[in-house]
């Protein structure tokens, strides 16, 4: 019995995922060069591999991470949990919780998300299954928050920019319990 139980051990911890040790520094989160960091952007597409193999996260998707417990992250030699983190990552961005919400969402529903900023969105987003690289973004996501709404003239703007862009419109909706609904916009030719 007990060498079932000493194979059963060494599997889990074989199997068991390893906490990539990250830093924080102004805006930026770099995680080390290392094995469990490659192989997480390899499989999942998380951050931007550096020349010098390490690996850069933006902060939602650092958050994300975080909250998951697949990173630790330091400022200097303190460690930031998910709440010091988000509180110093809100004053750098503003509508960071809204986007963070939809990041999450996404993310959690098995979606591959990159951002969006040259193109004047939130994030582009990969059908399931598609690695960023290997095909174009499906979407791309506009975050409100459900007590702001739109104007007709800012709804017209990110749908020129998705059409441009030969994407799909993804409005997402953040209420006040956090809950995302989505809303595809799509032109129609008659």
């Amino acid at each position: 019995m007990a060498k079932k139980t000493d194979k059963t051990e060494k599997k889990k911890s074989s199997t068991k995922r390893k906490i990539i040790k990250a830093i924080f520094v102004k805006d930026r989160v770099i995680a080390e060069k290392s094995d469990a960091s490659r192989d997480l952007y390899n499989q999942s597409r998380f951050g931007t591999l550096l020349g010098t193999g390490e690996l850069q996260f933006n902060t939602i998707e650092a958050l994300y991470l975080l909250e998951k417990g697949r990173i630790e992250l330091k400022e200097g030699r303190k460690k930031l949990t998910f709440d010091k983190f988000l509180h110093i990552a809100e004053e750098l961005e503003p509508q960071l919780w809204t986007r963070f919400c939809v990041f999450k969402d996404l993310r959690n529903r098995g979606y591959m998300i990159q951002t969006a900023l040259k193109f004047g969105a939130d994030f582009r987003v990969y059908d399931r299954g598609v690695k960023p690289g290997e095909d174009h973004a499906k979407w791309l996501v506009f975050s409100v928050p459900e007590s702001q709404g739109l104007t007709w003239y800012d709804f017209s703007a990110k749908n020129r920019v998705a059409t441009s862009t030969k994407k799909r419109l993804l409005i997402a909706i953040v209420d006040q319990e956090n809950d995302v609904t989505y809303y595809e916009i799509r032109w129609i030719r008659p």
